[in-house]
């Protein structure tokens, strides 16, 4: 019940705030008292109660649906019982709408078998003990060999017949049976029922009766006890509204002691959540990579407010640009189901939407490319965000021709911070984007942090203000496992493409000390060919003639 609930919080959050600050306290009282611990234990015994009483409002309810119902309300003294220090008001109603119900869990203990069977139509279903009729008639097919038994004796002593046998046979029924020489001292109450070569068969009224009960009493029990099964149906959904209540509340708590779990175990604060739109997040971080990641997870801070509506995120692969946009909207959306979010402190301004365009993807069958499907969903943010909507844009424009997509991507994000002015983060490999706080206000710009050593880029997922220095796409592609020879050409051929369009790639200096670099710099960092390294570590003044012809066949080798 509890996953159920917790999925249908994730995709619905809330924008009302005393729901929000309730489940908060809720999470804190549990998580103060470790009331969280002992409430696991407790409600592993609860069974799907929702399903269970969906099934009961059907009357299609099995017998194990009932014997799990009964576990789980035996199980709610002891919850309510751990909670009794509770003193938060939420989940003070939660705790009296999951009250006990002595009498309905003493009716399903009376009425059904401790282990009863899948299905009704096999019977034994119904506990011993709780119908007379359905007693007798299980006693009378159980115990119609005793009867055979002791009728022989009886009617041998009568009759004083040493072979009268009385027995049974699935086409004739119940018989008395006597050899064929004795057959004439049979009782004139005797009615000849079949006869054998050696033998003749009777039947007397007592054991017509007495058939007429046991072939008929496993029948009439199959009958008798279903009609028993489903009147106590009946009975349960008299109760079904209660019932339902009380399943509700225990999801609950099975959700918000998770959420203290959580809460507890993976360090996550009390955000404090507010009207005005904003956020202001203090070391916040990923809870997903946070966990699946070996190395420890750099927490970064974020703050958005009508002076920085729109954050220009720069940086190279693999710096931490995603996670970065995606652990702000996790955050956010935790929050807006009233749980604890991963950082050191947070206040949030509750939004309306989150929306993202983040990824790529197509719909080939649909007749839509990749970029056709990143632009249908971008045109749907520009549509439908306002002014309280958290918005995140990764690398738009990028499914298309440099211009193009630079257009474009330029474009969407001048709307966004002008007209639309929702909270934006907006992640790009455009360098040109980083004039765009010149031009509109509440535009600012933000780097994930990477620098050099030894050749090779290490990525060090800090965020930083200012654009960044340099996109390192090369070095990414190396990191890959791109050959060298591939990577060599690469370098030529972009330092080719620069120098045709200084005009374009050239940015001006922003305000600060940061320096919008052109995409020669920003790209291509100096390399030394393997040449140029070999004529570096020569000493000519050292050499004889001979080992510098040598070193000349080596150099033309390499080149």
């Amino acid at each position: 019940m509890a996953s159920r609930l917790l999925r249908r919080w994730l995709n619905r959050p809330l924008q009302h705030l005393p729901t929000l600050q309730a489940r908060q306290d809720s999470i804190a009282e549990l998580q103060s008292n470790y009331l969280h611990e002992t409430l696991h234990s407790l409600l592993k015994q609860v069974g799907d109660m929702e399903r269970i009483l969906t099934r009961v409002a059907l009357r299609s309810a099995r017998p194990r649906d009932l014997t799990r119902l009964y576990d789980s309300l035996m199980a709610l003294p002891q919850i309510t019982s751990a909670l009794t220090d509770c003193e938060v008001q939420h989940i003070v109603q939660l705790k009296e709408t999951a009250k006990p119900m002595p009498k309905l869990a003493d009716l399903l203990n009376t009425a059904i078998q401790e282990n009863p069977p899948m299905v009704i139509r096999d019977g034994g279903v119904i506990a011993d003990g709780y119908d007379q009729e359905l007693d007798e008639l299980r006693a009378l097919n159980t115990n119609a060999g005793d009867f055979l038994l002791a009728m022989e004796e009886r009617e041998k002593a009568r009759t004083g017949i040493a072979t009268l046998k009385v027995g049974y046979n699935r086409v004739h029924g119940y018989y008395i049976e006597i050899s064929r020489g004795q057959s004439d001292r049979a009782p004139v109450e005797y009615i000849r029922r079949q006869t054998l070569k050696n033998a003749e068969r009777f039947i007397t009224p007592e054991l017509k009766e007495f058939e007429d009960k046991a072939l008929s009493a496993k029948s009439r029990s199959l009958a008798r006890e279903k009609y028993l099964y489903d009147a106590l149906i009946e009975t349960l959904n008299e109760d079904l509204a209660e019932l339902q209540q009380c399943a509700a509340a225990i999801a609950e708590l099975d959700v918000l002691a998770t959420l203290a779990e959580r809460a507890h175990n993976l360090n996550f604060c009390q955000p404090k959540l507010q009207t005005e739109p904003g956020l202001d997040i203090k070391g916040g971080r990923h809870p997903v990579v946070e966990q699946v990641s070996s190395d420890p997870f750099v927490a970064n801070d974020l703050e958005m407010n009508d002076e920085r509506k729109m954050l220009v995120i720069t940086g190279p692969n693999m710096g931490g640009k995603s996670t970065y946009m995606r652990q702000a909207a996790l955050i956010v959306l935790l929050a807006q189901i009233g749980s604890f979010v991963p950082a050191v402190s947070a206040k949030i301004g509750l939004a309306d939407r989150i929306y993202t365009r983040i990824g790529s993807s197509d719909d080939l069958a649909g007749g839509r490319s990749t970029f056709m499907v990143e632009m249908t969903e971008t045109a749907n943010i520009l549509h439908n965000a306002s002014h309280r909507s958290l918005v995140l844009m990764d690398e738009v424009g990028r499914g298309t021709s440099t211009f193009d997509g630079l257009s474009l991507a330029w474009a969407c994000a001048y709307h966004l911070a002008d007209q639309v002015k929702a909270f934006t983060l907006f992640a790009t490999h455009y360098f040109e984007l980083t004039t765009l706080p010149e031009k509109v206000s509440g535009a600012v710009n933000i780097h994930l942090d990477a620098t050099e050593y030894n050749d090779s880029i290490v990525f060090l997922h800090s965020v930083q203000d200012g654009p960044a220095s340099k996109s390192y796409g090369i070095q990414v592609a190396k990191l890959a496992g791109i050959p060298d020879s591939v990577i060599e050409l690469a370098r030529r051929e972009l330092a080719i493409l620069e120098a045709q369009s200084p005009s374009i790639l050239m940015m001006n200096e922003p305000t600060g000390d940061s320096k919008i670099l052109g995409q020669t710099e920003l790209y291509l960092a100096p390399v030394s060919s393997a040449v140029e390294k070999r004529i570096d570590s020569l000493r000519p003044d050292e050499m004889s003639p001979k080992q510098a012809l040598d070193m000349l066949y080596e150099l033309k080798k390499l080149r």
